[in-house]
């Protein structure tokens, strides 16, 4: 009985020591994320202000995932919805940033959809940019308030006139947002996420989840 009391002992050190290590990582790679991203404002390159038009914005019924499906789907002149998904599957498949990324592949073939995590903020605006310049909608993992309740979410960004600090969200709980590029990389590397849950602060800590991530449609 000792021995064995002795055994679970050290297993349970083993696991709090490496919960504590993968928190500790996670926690690195978050501040590695934190550049200085205040050249964007007079860089020549994100002067002119970009815009998707005629991207209906949506309340979700199932996720927030397949409800950017829906929207992405509606603004390329298609009839993929919430619904047929959750149809299709019998469940919400897209809740971590790499089965979301494998939908958009597989419900727009027409386009290469490719998720970039852990980015730096100048990197998160670059692809954000390059994507709209191109003349496509940006999902992206962010935190956002639900009832006063924060969550992991997806939406979609539709604009952005940097000059004047103004990025448009198409958010489908429901409605358009306008934030600044602070409040936005605040939220995408979830420090506006106040109290966060030790479960969820172990799911980025084991790579469930991911911080600064963007998906870039080519």
């Amino acid at each position: 009985m000792k021995k064995a009391l002795k055994i679970i002992g050290i297993a349970l050190i083993a696991i709090i020591c490496i919960a504590l290590a993968a928190l500790l990582i996670e926690k690195v790679r978050t501040k590695h994320t934190q550049d200085d991203y205040s050249n964007v404002y007079t860089d020549e390159k994100y002067q002119t202000p970009v815009k998707i038009e005629n991207l209906e914005v949506i309340t979700q019924d199932v996720s927030c995932g397949y409800a950017v499906i829906e929207m992405f789907s509606a603004w390329n002149g298609g009839n993929v919805t919430e619904e047929s998904l959750y149809g299709q599957y019998g469940k919400v498949i897209t809740s971590t940033g790499n089965k979301f990324c494998e939908e958009m592949n597989k419900q727009f073939p027409e386009y290469d959809t490719e998720i970039h995590k852990y980015l730096k903020n100048t990197e998160f605006i670059d692809i954000m940019y390059e994507t709209l310049a191109s003349g496509k909608p940006v999902p992206f993992e962010w935190a956002a308030l639900y009832e006063n309740e924060w969550t992991l979410h997806y939406s979609l960004i539709i604009g952005a006139d940097i000059p004047n600090d103004k990025i448009t969200i198409a958010n489908p709980y429901g409605y358009y947002e306008e934030i600044t590029l602070e409040e936005l990389l605040n939220r995408t590397s979830f420090q506006a996420y106040e109290n966060m849950p030790l479960f969820l602060r172990m799911g980025f800590a084991v790579g469930l989840f991911e911080k600064n991530t963007i998906f870039s449609v080519k």
